[in-house]
């Protein structure tokens, strides 16, 4: 069984079909149907729903945190102790909630269509802001997709609705909340069991790898992101699931003087502070990874372990020389991340080993890296670009220069690293180095991007890289081309 909050109402929840949406529950299940499906992909926004969880500060000091999520992708067993919100708990006792008020004032809503899921990011914004800050409401509201073009009042509502917010009914009823989700915070292994198809919600690494160890064919659910498509677009039926989310051990994030230690299901939003701290290309990187909704639910181990050869982290944690911890029952064995990596969708992952965390090293200072994609915010890397050299009295002593959309798998360029290391960092190198780059890849085309436009663009990243260091003052990081 699992439970969870849906706004006040408790639910207990035993035989469902571990497939079903959160969007599909409040649809059809519940007869909500505020949250609109869109997309079914998490690309559109619409299906924006918010789920409060319980967090903790600091010891004794705990408060709920509210998070934006796409209900397409979030499948039911992730509410396990956490408390759901649609669009239809805002209004309360026949006053609409003030970003709800918001949107009428400004004239945030034209066809409505978009309108839910605008609503429910606006709320999340709010609960998250104490004043407006229009970068906040941008990167909250990227993932939110209007046809209407209505974006001009729908960010004057952001900044009304933040501005001088007046406390609501969740403030009000704050104490009473965590004391609900204290009350129903899970104890062990929860189920949902619909007879054929199960999804299993262990509390503890231990309790995962023996759950593991016994379903081997099992699918690991940590934010499903991508999970979750082959059941929405693809239609397919996962019979068994195994879902991580509730494993703090695996939620972790550690800093230490040399290193961090990012447990495999920390959710992208949690990983932004530490690696922004360590390097800020990586924080960078990270705004424009999916939208804010994504941020959320994905994980940096769900990242690396789909082995998507245009996932944004794994040519990033490649050049700094990062390290995963691989767990099969009571044995743990530390591979270089570029080891992971065998083929397209083939791993170094034995049968019922999953990963347990991602070791960063740290104090790399010449590290830097680069998107390239047709839109700015919310879009899939053509061509991912990492670098990161050591230099030393102009020497170029050690480099490791890592792509992805350039190959089967994300992949370090060996041939462009071997003209690099012992030259001198100078242009002339540079270029002999973009020629290596033509030995290390031959890339596909595809509807992203032609195998020539992604050898150019690969090469002219090295060279960006290149005037970057000589001119530190250029801000052009991250960079997306159109």
């Amino acid at each position: 069984m699992i439970q969870f909050l849906l706004n006040q109402e408790l639910r207990s929840e035993h035989a469902l079909d571990p497939n079903l949406t959160v969007l599909n529950y409040l649809r059809e299940h519940l007869g909500k149907s505020g949250t609109k499906e869109g997309c079914a992909s998490g690309d559109c926004g619409a299906c924006t729903v918010v789920v409060g969880e319980l967090h903790s500060d600091e010891p004794g000091a705990e408060r709920i945190r509210y998070r934006s999520l796409n209900a397409c992708l979030t499948f039911v067993s992730s509410l396990h102790g956490k408390q759901l919100i649609s669009v239809e708990d805002l209004k309360h006792q026949g006053q609409l909630h003030s970003v709800q008020q918001a949107m009428v004032e400004c004239h945030g809503s034209q066809c409505g269509f978009c309108t839910p899921g605008f609503v429910m990011s606006l709320f999340a914004l709010q609960k998250n802001s104490d004043a407006p800050d229009s970068q906040k409401a941008h990167e909250a509201l990227a993932g939110n997709l209007c046809r209407c073009t209505g974006y001009r009042p729908i960010l004057a509502a952001a900044e009304q609705a933040c501005c001088n917010k007046p406390q609501d009914q969740f403030d009000s009823r704050q104490v009473e909340t965590i004391a609900r989700l204290k009350a129903i915070a899970p104890t062990q292994t929860g189920e949902l069991n619909s007879g054929d198809k199960r999804c299993l919600v262990p509390l503890t690494v231990a309790d995962l790898a023996d759950l593991y160890d016994a379903y081997p064919q099992a699918r690991l659910l940590a934010g499903g992101t991508d999970l979750a498509l082959e059941v929405t677009q693809f239609h397919r039926t996962l019979p068994v699931m195994i879902y991580v989310g509730n494993i703090d051990e695996m939620k972790r994030i550690e800093s230490f003087d040399d290193r961090l230690e990012i447990g495999a299901a920390a959710p992208l939003s949690d990983c932004y502070t530490a690696l922004h701290q360590a390097y800020p290309d990586f924080g960078e990187l990270l705004h424009r990874f999916a939208s804010l909704q994504i941020r959320n639910q994905g994980t940096l181990g769900g990242n690396i372990g789909n082995a998507s050869p245009i996932g944004d982290s794994p040519p990033l944690l490649i050049a700094l020389g990062a390290q995963i911890v691989l767990c099969k029952g009571n044995t743990r064995r530390t591979l270089a991340l570029e080891d992971y990596f065998i083929d397209y969708r083939v791993t170094a992952r034995q049968d019922s080993e999953f990963i347990e965390k991602i070791i960063v090293p740290k104090g790399h200072a010449l590290f830097r890296a680069y998107k390239v994609s047709k839109r700015l915010d919310d879009d899939i890397s053509a061509v991912c670009a990492a670098f990161n050299l050591k230099i030393d009295n102009g020497v170029i002593s050690d480099a490791r220069v890592a792509f992805g959309g350039m190959a089967a798998t994300p992949k370090r360029a060996k041939h462009c690293e071997s003209v690099l290391i012992g030259a001198t960092w100078n242009a002339a190198t540079v270029e002999k180095a973009c020629t290596a780059l033509a030995e290390d890849f031959t890339p596909l085309s595809d509807f992203r991007a032609s195998k020539e436009y992604r050898l150019l663009s690969a090469q002219n990243l090295l060279r960006k890289y290149f005037i970057e260091l000589q001119t530190p003052h250029i801000e052009t990081r991250v960079t997306a081309y159109v």
